[in-house]
């Protein structure tokens, strides 16, 4: 079967016109089979019939192993019993409620179990040193929207409104600073944010300009330390940059700074230095500006933690956090904005209300997958299984590739890891389960591969033939915005030892295989 990728974002969709098909005859056959706005109008992906654990059912016959979970997102797998039966329900009791009128059920439910993860537990390095007690919500309300990108759009919307209700108004604060090589979400405001040049580059004269966003470097020892540096050093020098942005832009004129604790697509995988977020937390509390965390991927248990803010690598507490994909699982829509105590304080002593708001907000069916979702989560012990698991695929995916010349990195954390080159005693200190693994032309210089070659994504659509029927998540732009290829590993947390062996050696083959036929065997 010969496939043809075509990226979108860091998205794959899939081609399999017939070799004697010109491209006229391809288009007038998808322009009959599909009314649908693909991500691409000369490309039909493949169609997914069902679904049942960690595997994927194709209408082509194939059976497709999903080990990123989509973007990081079937936490449980596919077709969950639990879930698909409170869906259900939650259908027949009230499916919808208009938040300007009404609540329900579902979304108090969500919410409360949401705001009492957040409590600090009474070993916490940050309880006491941080206003909170042990044992007290650090996050008080819960604000629940459909998609990671309302989240954020609604996270930078909630920060402006802060300052003008402080009790002494600072309308001045417009901006905001976020780091490049990040991604934040698709819509107008939240793509404004992020710094991926290859997301942005088509919107650029639309998007907020430097007058209200800029940019400073990502926290990726892979790419950023220098020779010699220690981790200690490596997170003061990004602080010292981020101190001196602030600075040019004016410490009094920023709303907020915006980062990813573990950066997911954009960079694949990148988890900080420890000690970083600490850093850069000062810098905002000197400034008088919030912390604001994307938790949107790497969050809710995907890398070893709930909330990753509470990995001992990060050790914050966020004014506002972002979370989406893990909290429902795929199985509706579902993304929330987490806020501090202290933002609310401001808000209940000022007018009282979040000035924005959205049709489907706190969707009553949404609500209830999640709920039932993070129970499931909860109640099986499943992000203890995120970290022993997440071990043994970091480990695996390292001996694997350790060989292979163009591997650049294995990062990650929990159950969220990538291919692209830290060392064996590095790895063993993640304990985490995201991976990612990045693509090098020279293993010594980590020079990237051009662009125009697709590295990441041939390497998906390799997977996606048989016999490997394996999906991984391709990304692009981990060197620079635009150059630099990954691929990310991001299993259901209730995976199990024997499909993390499966995804590694399937993983390995397919990279093996792809650079074997471009520049012989390794």
């Amino acid at each position: 079967m010969s496939l043809h990728a075509v990226s979108h974002d860091s998205n794959v969709v899939i081609e399999n016109p017939g070799a004697s098909a010109t491209q006229g005859d391809v288009d007038k056959t998808l322009q009959v089979q599909s009314a649908v706005l693909h991500r691409s109008l000369h490309t039909l992906p493949l169609t997914v019939i069902g679904g049942q654990g960690s595997y994927l059912h194709l209408a082509n016959g194939q059976r497709i192993l999903d080990a990123s979970t989509g973007a990081a997102v079937a936490c449980l797998g596919h077709g969950h019993p639990r879930i698909a039966a409170a869906v259900a329900a939650q259908m027949s009791t009230i499916s919808y409620a208009h938040s300007l009128f009404f609540s329900s059920d579902a979304a108090e439910e969500l919410c409360r179990l949401l705001v009492n993860s957040t409590a600090l537990p009474s070993h916490s390095a940050s309880s006491g040193s941080s206003g909170f007690s042990a044992g007290e919500p650090t996050m008080t309300r819960a604000y629940i929207v459909s998609s990671g990108s309302e989240a954020m759009e609604a996270a930078l919307k909630l920060a402006r409104q802060y300052f003008l209700e402080l009790p002494v108004p600072q309308p001045q604060r417009t901006r905001f600073i976020a780091r490049r090589e990040s991604y934040h979400g698709n819509t107008l405001g939240a793509l404004g944010v992020g710094g991926h040049a290859g997301r942005r580059e088509k919107y650029a004269p639309i998007l907020v300009g430097g007058d209200v966003v800029s940019h400073v470097s990502a926290c990726n020892a892979y790419r950023g330390m220098r020779e010699g540096e220690t981790e200690e050093e490596y997170a003061e020098r990004l602080a010292e940059e981020l101190d001196a942005e602030f600075e040019r832009v004016g410490g009094d004129k920023v709303c907020a700074f915006v980062a990813e604790p573990v950066v997911g697509a954009a960079l694949g995988c990148v988890p900080p230095v420890p000690g970083y977020f600490k850093a850069v937390q000062r810098v905002c509390h000197k400034h008088g500006a919030l912390l604001i965390l994307d938790e949107v991927m790497s969050g809710m248990g995907r890398i070893g933690s709930l909330h990753a803010w509470q990995d001992p690598d990060i050790d914050v507490i966020p004014d506002i956090q972002t979370i989406g994909k893990a909290l429902g699982g795929g199985y509706m829509p579902v993304a929330g904005v987490l806020v501090n105590k202290r933002i609310v304080d401001v808000l209940e002593r000022g007018t009282g209300a979040f000035g924005h708001g959205q049709t489907y907000q706190g969707h009553p069916v949404a609500c209830r997958a999640a709920v039932e979702v993070q129970k499931e989560i909860m109640e099986h012990s499943l992000i203890d299984n995120v970290k022993v698991m997440g071990e043994v695929l970091g480990h695996s995916l390292q001996k694997k590739l350790k060989d292979c010349p163009n591997v650049g990195n294995v990062r990650g954390k929990g159950l969220f890891w990538g291919v692209s080159g830290f060392s064996s005693d590095t790895l063993a200190a993640t304990g985490t389960e995201i991976q990612q693994i990045e693509f090098v032309r020279d293993k010594r210089t980590k020079e990237p591969f051009s662009p125009k070659e697709e590295i990441a994504m041939r390497i998906h659509e390799k997977g996606m033939e048989h016999p490997y029927n394996i999906s991984l998540y391709p990304g692009t732009g981990s060197a620079d915005g635009k150059s630099g290829d990954h691929v990310l590993v991001a299993p259901t947390f209730n995976v199990t030892k024997e499909e993390i062996e499966r995804i590694v050696e399937l993983t390995a083959e397919v990279i093996g295989d792809l650079f074997a036929e471009k520049r012989g065997p390794w």
